[in-house]
């Protein structure tokens, strides 16, 4: 496969830190790279090197010519006021310098090709703010904006950010059927799972400072557990090695001769070589989560009966049926705005049902984890919000001195005296685990707690909640941690239905079964009509053939074109009047049958 990018031995640093050194990395056509790492290591910067949007201190990347590459970073960002069709259809050039010259992408093709984009990505109102979309929407309106230009290869730094399961499950869609090749930054494993053929880890414990492997996630997982048992195994050897090595120095060989010589030059490489692998093993260190439960005895822990709840005139759920006891791991899904945190604060009795009663265990210890961390006061030292009385954390009845109990959450000392409010998403989420453990607890209540989190601190905090022996109720997007915690499920529909669920696959099949066929983005407000609209007409037998065969039409066309335009350039052909004029009619010609096409396929695009 032709290569897109070759970066070799790149290196980045910031102030004093090193985020990754002499990394080398090839991209080719056709790979959908899922690139993983701990918070830190510096997945976001490498991406926007290989982008061109920032240079290696060290190191080179080179990029294949022609080659269009496209960037979505985290955050969308469009300017105030902007349109649907307006940042569709203003959509800028790719990166590549050499797409400046490509005459496929002037204006009146962009236009066409945005047009044609809006349909396939689901948005009905061209005329829609953009700043008046919902977090799944807008996430679409940016992949787009990177699509007008055709890219060979899209680097997108966490595509799933902000986006509920509805949305990530149309993104999956979207990127299973893409035609090009793209990296992707994502702590999402299921996603992962289904997106992507290759998998690459960035992380300084590996001794190249990445590890990748092709194939998907539960490839990688196995594959990466073989590597770090021989790693192990081989430290292992070599501290025997070096162990006797280091008895044999201690009782003073001979340097003069030659073989002691080298033998004591060898011992020295090897205590080098056991030194590096101890480096790079402590560095790729996890966070420590042991919750705290009470072991109270009693059974029933909460009770909800027939309960229903309005928010801002909209029913969010009636008639639920629920019962929390030690051992009940309860998730709650539903799209964004269907009312899981209305329901968790039910459960835990901040928020009173409109119907039905929720009754709990008398002095019922609850610990709650807000997805708005507002727990955390964040113009504190992480020192005094991890240890508020002193220099010692009382846990589970012993005294742990702060520095220890900071390092159980990977914060070195020197970050102690930082405030919280400077310390990053995931560094907050991890402080807010380390205050929940610390508190005795009957049920957890955790409302988005994996937000910011990376993949190996994930994997801690699920093993910490399976083996939690109270309750849980657990909301998230990570459907790998639903699938693997949760006991049972319930899930929020529209219209207010909710049902409980064994797991996942039962949700989802739900959800296809309860929603409508197509799920566009809202219209603005309109004013009353005086008739309802017409209907849009259905696709006939002959239009859905000649539908399916705009793929294949299209192509063709634009090969013609730049066949075409290949014709006119030719000295040759210019010094012949009469055949440059009969090649610039049939460039003519050819341009406006690749125009009629896209139009056609934006009329049935939209009829279907």
């Amino acid at each position: 496969m032709p290569v897109l990018i070759n970066a070799q031995t790149l290196s980045k640093h910031y102030d004093s830190k090193t985020l990754f050194r002499e990394i080398s990395l090839t991209i080719q056509s056709g790979e959908r790279i899922g690139l993983i790492g701990p918070n830190g290591a510096g997945k976001s910067t490498l991406l926007k090197i290989l982008a061109g949007l920032e240079h290696a201190d060290d190191g080179k990347v080179e990029t294949a010519r022609g080659a269009r590459i496209a960037y979505l970073a985290q955050e969308d960002d469009f300017p105030p006021g902007s349109t649907v069709e307006g940042v569709l259809g203003s959509a800028g050039l790719p990166l590549s310098p050499e797409a400046l010259h490509d005459s496929s992408t002037d204006e009146r093709s962009r236009r066409t090709r945005a047009a044609i984009l809006m349909g396939k990505l689901g948005f009905d109102q061209a005329a829609a703010r953009a700043d008046t979309l919902s977090g799944g929407w807008r996430k679409r309106l940016a992949i787009g904006r990177q699509l007008i230009a055709e890219p060979d290869l899209l680097l997108l730094d966490e595509p799933t950010n902000h986006l509920d399961l509805g949305g990530i499950a149309w993104l999956e869609r979207f990127l299973e059927k893409a035609n090009f090749a793209y990296v992707l930054i994502s702590h999402d494993r299921l996603f992962l799972e289904k997106v992507t053929n290759r998998i690459v880890e960035l992380n300084p414990r590996y001794p190249a400072g990445f590890f990748s492997v092709q194939g998907r996630y539960s490839d990688f997982v196995e594959k990466r557990e073989e590597f770090l048992a021989a790693l192990e195994k081989h430290e292992q050897s070599l501290a025997i090695l070096v162990k006797r090595e280091v008895e044999w120095l201690r009782r003073g060989p001979p340097a003069r001769t030659t073989k002691a010589g080298a033998r004591i030059d060898a011992a020295h490489r090897k205590i080098e070589s056991l030194a590096e692998l101890r480096r790079h093993a402590a560095q790729g260190g996890n966070i420590a989560v042991d919750f705290n439960a009470s072991n109270r005895r009693t059974n029933d822990l909460v009770i909800a009966r027939d309960i229903a709840k309005a928010m801002g005139g909209r029913r969010l759920f009636s008639g639920l049926e629920i019962e929390l006891t030690p051992g009940t791991r309860l998730g709650i899904l539903g799209n964004n705005g269907s009312g899981k945190t209305t329901l968790l604060r039910v459960l835990a009795g901040q928020l009173p049902p409109d119907e039905g009663t929720v009754r709990h265990a008398p002095q019922l210890r609850v610990v709650m984890f807000d997805q708005n961390r507002e727990q955390l006061d964040r113009t504190q030292t992480l020192r005094r919000v991890l240890s508020p009385n002193g220099d010692m954390v009382n846990f589970r009845g012993q005294g742990i001195h702060v520095v220890s109990w900071a390092q159980r959450f990977l914060f070195r000392p020197d970050q102690l005296e930082c405030l919280v409010g400077m310390l990053s998403g995931g560094e907050q989420a991890r402080v807010m685990i380390a205050r929940m453990m610390q508190q005795p607890a009957d049920l957890l209540l955790l409302d988005e707690p994996t937000n910011d989190l990376d993949i190996p601190s994930l994997e801690v905090l699920e093993k910490g909640l399976v083996e939690f022996p109270g309750a849980i109720v657990l909301i998230t997007h990570d459907r790998h941690m639903l699938d693997r915690v949760c006991t049972i499920m319930v899930g929020l529909h529209s219209g207010a239905a909710a049902d409980l669920y064994t797991d996942l696959s039962q949700w989802e099949a739900a959800e296809k079964r309860l929603a409508p066929t197509t799920r566009r983005e809202p219209a603005p407000p309109k004013e009353p009509r005086t008739k309802p609209a017409p209907a849009r007409p259905k696709l006939s037998h002959a239009q859905k053939k000649e539908l399916a065969g705009m793929e294949q039409r299209i192509p063709v066309a634009e090969a013609e074109v730049e066949k075409l335009k290949k014709i006119v350039a030719d000295p040759a052909v210019a010094a012949d009047y009469a055949r440059m004029h009969a090649e610039c009619r049939r460039l003519h010609d050819a341009e406006v049958l690749v125009d009629q096409l896209y139009q056609r396929w934006h009329e049935l695009e939209n009829m279907r």
